[in-house]
This record gives structure tokens, C-alpha cells and sequence, in this order.
């Protein structure tokens, strides 16, 4: 079971300090590193701390910066700001075997306000995933196949939508992150590799070989 995170000690005026003075930087922010505390802590359901004209900013800079980097997903604390907001885009060229394996298909840019995910049936994949906070390290998670995520958008509509495949990793990892979870909170650690060593030998559509020279998910399904 996973350890329940302490809510974060900001104010909402704190947050909203913060913000602002992000957004007054004129700068890309550094993404947050783990170690910080930011990253361990239940961040703040949104609840009008921002108004709209400064919610708009963060998400588009967010969206930078998760560009950036690059990535597919930035959530609000990777940036030092506890609040439960991210952004998701997934437009990158994937080569075609990999996409089938994984499920991977492209996915529109679209922000997340105070998201919780459950998961959709009973299947589950397994395959490497990244952090824009644990730089330079890859790891293999077992994650819900399928998942339906309630959020409210940005025009403070609440919706739900369901995600399967890549796109439902991509929801999974980054409403952890709003509630103080890593992917290495879910990793298989045996699996845990540096970037340089993942592309040279693990970097497959699949994860078999990886499984068995590394020596996790013994017996497990082949995915």
C-alpha cells in the first residue's frame, strides 16, 4: 500500500504568491527534482486560489515547459506549486511497432483541475516510463489498462472522460504526482535503469527481455 502523503503546508495565498512569481520571472521555472518536498505532498484541491487570467498563464506556461523538457505531462508541483492541476499532450512520432505494442496514440493537449482516476475493467500493462523529476532514469510500472478520469476543465466545468492504452499511463502518472506519488512508488526497481542504458539495451517495444535479464515479474504474462 502506498504511503498517504501529508498535505502541503501552503496558504492559498502562498500558492497564489508563488504563482505570480513565477509567471513575473519571464523565464522557463526549473522542474522540480526529487527530494523535494513539494513532490511528497497532497497538493491543494484548486478551489479559486488563481483567477482566470492567471490560471490561463500558469497552464500555458506549463505547457511550455513540458514542451521543453520534453515530455508529455507536467503537473503543477514539478514546478513548486502544491496545487492539483496539470497539463497532458502527447503529439510525438512513435515508431509504428512500438505504438501498437504500448497502445500509444496521439493525445490533445487538455489541462486537469482536481483529477481522480478509477481504474476501467480488470486489465493491467506493464512497459519502461520516465519523470521529468527523476532525470535521466527509466523503470517498469504496472498500471490499469483502461481508466476513467472525473477532473474539472479549465472553464470550471467538471467532466469525466475515459483514457485507455499510453493515454491512461500518461492520466495515472500525472494525477500521482497531485497526490505525492511517483512512479518509483509503483516501479518495478529491479527494472530501474539510467537513460543511457535503457536505450542501449531495453529500449524494445516490449518489456520481455528486460524482464528476463533483469530478473522482475518472474512468471509473469508476456507484455
Amino acid at each position: 500500500m502506498l504511503h498517504v502523503s501529508n498535505p502541503t503546508p501552503f496558504s492559498a495565498a502562498r500558492i497564489r504568491e508563488t504563482v505570480q512569481e513565477i509567471l513575473a520571472a519571464g523565464v522557463l521555472p526549473p522542474i522540480v527534482q526529487a527530494g523535494h518536498p513539494v513532490l511528497r505532498q497532497q497538493a491543494a484541491a484548486f478551489d479559486g486560489q488563481l483567477d482566470s487570467t492567471e490560471l490561463a498563464a500558469l497552464i500555458a506556461l506549463m505547457r511550455e515547459v513540458m514542451h521543453d523538457a520534453p515530455g508529455v505531462g507536467l503537473a503543477a508541483p514539478q514546478l513548486g506549486i502544491p496545487l492539483q492541476l496539470a497539463v497532458l499532450e502527447d503529439q510525438y512520432d512513435v515508431d509504428a511497432e512500438i505504438s501498437a505494442v504500448r497502445g500509444r496514440s496521439p493525445l490533445e493537449f487538455f489541462a486537469v483541475i482536481n483529477p481522480a482516476y478509477r481504474p476501467v475493467g480488470n486489465g493491467s500493462a506493464a512497459f519502461y516510463e520516465g519523470c521529468l523529476s527523476l532525470h535521466g532514469l527509466q523503470a517498469v510500472v504496472a498500471r490499469h489498462e483502461s481508466v476513467r478520469l472525473d477532473f474539472t476543465d479549465p472553464s470550471g466545468t467538471a467532466r469525466q472522460q475515459e483514457f485507455s492504452g499510453w493515454q491512461a499511463r500518461i492520466v495515472q502518472h500525472e494525477t500521482d504526482h497531485l497526490h505525492g506519488i511517483l512512479y518509483i512508488d509503483r516501479a518495478e526497481l529491479r527494472s530501474l535503469s539510467n537513460n543511457a542504458e535503457y536505450g542501449a539495451r531495453w529500449a524494445h517495444p516490449g518489456i520481455d527481455l528486460a524482464r528476463q535479464e533483469l530478473g522482475f515479474l518472474p512468471g509473469g504474462p508476456a507484455i
